[in-house]
């Protein structure tokens, strides 16, 4: 009988492990990223196996914003498993939120090489392909991604983006608006509709009710960056110039595009 319980205890024992790093993998799914930590540090304890418990931490400080580590940790699976799409992915969008472009754009065709890439892959390629201005392959990896997750509002949200940073207004409007109705709560979708409603309005934003001066002054040098893009240099000058006012004359961002707005062809 004590054999048993004793086979039994060392049975529970080996589990453990496997157990702890279950759960804290559906924690981190859920986005109970300090329970899911808890768990990791747990299954450490246990000896849980070192690549198993690398793949969570990699994924904890991807959740977390810890882009560098993030990165860092994925370069690293990657080495052991070249083909995982998913590592591709996330380290692709890691390195994009640090402004390493050329080292996402690498890692992003990596990730969108798998025949079982997500939409985010194809999302974050071609949000690479608008940083270096080439249209052709944004459109197609855009495209790709819609065709795998149509209704995706952030999709629809960098896709206008893309359209508008080549004066592609009218093109753009229906995706923001389709982006809006799905996600109503969504600020980013709010703000690139304002902006296309001005460029194409050719008006400048309106003060919204108890606006800070920062947050206004921001609104108005975006606004001012999209009547330079639409070839309105009257506009961007007066809306680099509100920016200023509503700031301050240290607002440099506003001050620095008027001066660019000013300068002769």
């Amino acid at each position: 009988m004590i054999h048993l319980w004793l086979a039994m205890a060392a049975a529970v024992m080996l589990a453990a492990p496997d157990q702890q790093l279950l759960e804290a993998s559906r924690a981190l799914e859920a986005g109970r990223l300090d329970q899911a930590k808890a768990m990791i540090a747990k299954a450490v304890a246990l000896k849980a196996p070192a690549d198993a418990v690398d793949r969570l931490l990699a994924e904890l400080a991807f959740r977390e914003g810890r882009n560098s580590e993030a990165l860092e940790r994925y370069l690293g699976l990657l080495k052991l498993s070249p083909t995982n799409s998913l590592y591709a992915e996330r380290a692709a969008i890691a390195a994009l939120k640090l402004g390493d472009v050329a080292r996402a754009a690498d890692l992003a065709r990596q990730a969108t090489g798998s025949p079982a890439a997500s939409w985010r892959a194809w999302n974050t390629l071609g949000v690479v392909a608008d940083l270096q201005n080439d249209w052709l392959a944004a459109d197609a990896a855009y495209r790709r991604a819609s065709s795998l997750a149509p209704d995706r509002p952030e999709l629809l949200n960098n896709r206008a983006w893309s359209l508008m940073l080549r004066g592609g207004w009218h093109l753009a409007l229906p995706l923001l608006e389709r982006a809006a109705a799905l996600d109503p709560q969504s600020a980013r979708t709010r703000h690139n509709l304002e902006l296309l409603k001005v460029a194409l309005a050719e008006d400048l934003p309106q003060r919204r009710p108890g606006e800070s001066d920062q947050d206004y002054a921001v609104r108005l040098n975006d606004a001012g960056v999209m009547a330079q893009i639409q070839g309105a240099s009257a506009k961007a000058v007066a809306a680099f110039s509100r920016a200023i006012e509503t700031r301050g004359q240290w607002y440099g961002r506003a001050a620095q595009n008027l001066d660019l707005a000013q300068q002769k062809p």
